[in-house]
């Protein structure tokens, strides 16, 4: 039977070592010393042609002897025919496998120079773009975020100047209003000093009416004294002249009346015009003082105002602030998720990385095994054939007898034979691409 190769790429390729058939003609081949490492030569045949048989005579050896070296070189030739089979099935296997693991191996390579080029750096890339958007985000939030604060810090010092600012005012409006009560109680005694006066005055002007009618009533009397007097003295001429004496005392009295009344009214005009002096000064003071109240009143309402407005606005602010710190907090912990998921990403290529590497070592080893183990069945092919080499010379000096019968049966039956010679060759450990020989003619 002829050997027959892997189906994918080989079916056509035979290689025999012997004929199908076994006759009086034994075709042998065998592999020639000359040819190179791991190539297969098809020999010239040595054959025990039919037309050997009339040069043998009868008598030079015994029929029988030459049956049983026949039979016995057929058994052993057959046993290493099967052997042959054999170890070229399993050589052509390996070399397929081989090649198949070659293949893999190429493929593998591509794959790994593919993702070492391109998978990494185009990570790499998009996790620093990743990480640049990312930091550029976080530097703008934290000058956001440090302007809102400078912001904040700013309103708070307003906030506090406005506070001290209030606390003044309230101060002066609290000095005010203590300044308007020492006022009130200033035009409240002008007032009481006003009444007293008024009522003084009034009671000197009954005063005054009193004492001019108790002058008039002394002036009648005086008048009736003097009547009476001077009716005595028209009776009687000899008393003295109380006329000039009267007149005296009632000039006297009218002098006396005239200053006292002078007096009374330039005191009371005295008075009245200090008490009037005092109320119009205590009036401006009131008026003064009621228009700094209002005043103060107002610029209080209108701090109020403003503080609520501050504080209003730094409620909004610190609201603002809060749903930044939040955003950015999450915004944060999104990035930093990305970041882990990231990470995990490159962890998990270089794992699949190393993983590829592992397959491609443990490929190059399974490769280098295989190599080993080519090489062991070549040195084993190699020494086989020169094993085999030694009884095909022996065999080709024998001679043996035939009859005619057979010699005409041989002869009528003697074919051509072709064998087709696959060639492996290998360098440095590689298998490389096998290739046919020429078809020779077998006869």
């Amino acid at each position: 039977r002829a050997h027959r190769a892997h189906p994918s790429g080989m079916e056509g390729w035979r290689l025999s070592s012997y004929g199908r058939r076994f006759g009086p003609s034994v075709p042998v081949y065998r592999v020639l010393p000359a040819s190179p490492p791991g190539r297969l030569r098809v020999p010239r045949s040595t054959q025990l042609s039919p037309r050997m048989g009339p040069r043998l005579g009868s008598g030079k050896m015994d029929f029988s002897l030459a049956a049983a070296l026949n039979s016995e070189f057929r058994e052993t030739r057959t046993n290493e025919k099967v052997e042959m089979m054999e170890l070229n099935d399993r050589f052509a296997s390996y070399i397929e496998k081989v090649r198949l693991l070659e293949q893999q191996n190429k493929v593998l390579v591509v794959e790994l120079n593919q993702a070492r080029d391109q998978e990494p750096s185009r990570t790499a890339d998009l996790y620093q773009e990743e990480l640049r958007d990312l930091r550029h985000r976080v530097e703008q939030l934290a000058t956001a975020k440090a302007r809102l604060q400078m912001e904040r810090d700013n309103l708070a010092e307003d906030l506090g100047s406005l506070q001290q600012k209030l606390q003044d005012e309230v101060t002066l409006r609290l000095e005010a209003e203590s300044n308007l009560a020492a006022y009130r109680q200033d035009v409240d005694n002008a007032a009481l000093a006003r009444l007293d006066l008024e009522r003084r005055v009034g009671t000197l002007q009954d005063e005054i009416a009193f004492l001019r009618k108790i002058h008039e009533e002394e002036l009648r009397e005086l008048q009736e004294q003097l009547a009476r007097q001077r009716v005595h003295v028209e009776v009687d001429t000899s008393k003295p002249d109380l006329t000039a004496a009267l007149r005296d005392i009632r000039s006297q009295y009218e002098a006396m009346a005239a200053s006292n009344v002078q007096e009374t009214e330039e005191w009371y005009k005295s008075k009245f015009a200090d008490l009037t002096d005092a109320a119009a000064r205590h009036a401006e003071a009131l008026r003064v003082a009621k228009q700094e109240a209002n005043e103060y009143r107002r610029q209080l309402q209108a701090l109020t105002c403003d503080l609520e407005a501050l504080r209003g606005s730094n409620e909004s602010l610190e609201r603002q602030l809060r749903e930044l710190e939040e955003r950015y907090t999450l915004e944060t912990a999104g990035y930093q998720d990305t970041v882990v998921r990231l990470e995990e990403d490159i962890r998990s290529l270089k794992e699949e990385m190393a993983q590829h590497l592992q397959d491609y070592q443990d490929l190059l080893n399974v490769k280098l095994a295989l190599d080993i183990e080519i090489a062991t069945y070549r040195k084993l092919l190699e020494g086989e054939e020169s094993r085999i080499t030694i009884p095909v010379q022996s065999f080709s000096n024998l001679q043996i007898r035939e009859t005619s019968l057979d010699t005409k049966s041989v002869s009528e039956a003697h074919v051509k034979r072709s064998i087709v010679v696959k060639t492996v060759e290998t360098r440095d450990g590689e298998v490389g691409n096998p290739h046919l020989c020429h078809p020779r003619s077998i006869p």
